[in-house]
């Protein structure tokens, strides 16, 4: 017969990991499947300052190791597939897997959000040849080139600001004219001399051939356009794009509520199915943070073990 997990963790994000700890220390027969590595969104964030107790120069990497060498010290089996399909209607829940089906009697999605493409002509063809989605990954690649960064939020001011210790330059380009960043975040990129900005912008276009060498540019307001050529001794630049992100959820679809394609739940993290629970940044929720991850996390756990004792 089949082993059957007490419950399923969908994403090794904060949310997933947290859950993970939780529903381990309950004894619970936990596993966690994660496509990628665990952590996340937050495993390619340079450095984390809102995250309460992490003033000691955290990073994501850091903080997620921790939190996985937590989850797994309580029981909690981390393994490494893509899930193809669900089925979580009944008391009975399968996970279609690459690697295999897996049965479980809850499940806890913990799926989060991808990075939204600008949507340009271009970029998906130059994306990783130039275009780049995430700034501790690449950024060693721009070492004294100049690089653009897209995005007017958290993410963008944070990975710009990080990008400064490689790149020649750094301009962002908002398509307003003020930041949506928080003010501490601002007040750091604003006064940084390596930093540019260009305001009331949009990218429509990222031309090259191989490789990123131009992009066609317009402001929102004059409707005027122009081209931004590589220079001519580097041959190349990078465009960084951080312009918001997208609910992982399409799995979901028909099974779930959802809403603008996140996951709809109650405060205690249920679901519309029995034995369903939604944690992290895939929730209808008002704010996407670490700390709110964590929280989602474990009160998804407790409630999963709450509803096994009710079976």
């Amino acid at each position: 017969m089949d082993r059957i997990y007490d419950v399923i963790i969908l994403g090794a994000g904060p949310a997933g990991l947290a859950a993970g700890l939780y529903a381990g220390r309950a004894r619970m027969d936990t596993l966690i499947l994660e496509k990628l590595a665990p952590g996340g969104q937050i495993a390619i964030t340079d450095e984390i300052e809102n995250y309460p107790g992490s003033i000691e120069h955290e990073t994501g990497p850091s903080l997620v190791g921790r939190m996985e060498a937590q989850a797994k010290k309580y029981g909690a089996a981390i393994v490494s597939d893509t899930v193809l399909s669900v089925e979580l209607e009944g008391s009975l829940k399968r996970i279609r897997c690459a690697g295999g089906e897996y049965l479980a009697k809850t499940v806890i999605v913990a799926t989060g959000v991808v990075h939204k493409p600008i949507g340009c002509i271009g970029e998906k063809e130059l994306t990783g040849k130039g275009v780049s989605y995430c700034a501790t990954c690449d950024a060693a690649f721009f070492e004294g080139l100049e690089v653009y960064v897209v995005g007017g939020g958290d993410a963008a001011v944070e990975e710009a600001l990080y990008l400064t210790k490689f790149a020649r330059s750094v301009t962002l380009i908002h398509r307003r004219d003020q930041l949506r960043a928080a003010k501490s975040i601002q007040q750091k990129a604003l006064a940084n001399e390596k930093m540019r900005f260009f305001w009331d912008t949009v990218v429509e276009e990222l031309r090259g051939d191989g490789v990123l060498e131009s992009m066609i540019l317009r402001n929102v307001k004059t409707g005027e356009r122009r081209e931004i050529v590589a220079d001519e001794d580097d041959g190349t630049f990078g465009v960084f794009v951080f312009v918001g992100f997208e609910p992982a959820g399409a799995l979901f679809e028909g099974q779930l509520e959802m809403k603008n394609g996140y996951l709809v739940t109650d405060d205690d993290m249920k679901t519309n199915l029995p034995g369903v629970f939604a944690a992290g940044d895939i929730r209808v929720k008002s704010l996407r943070q670490v700390v709110t991850a964590v929280a989602d996390g474990a009160i998804a756990a407790v409630q999963a073990e709450r509803y096994l004792e009710g079976l």
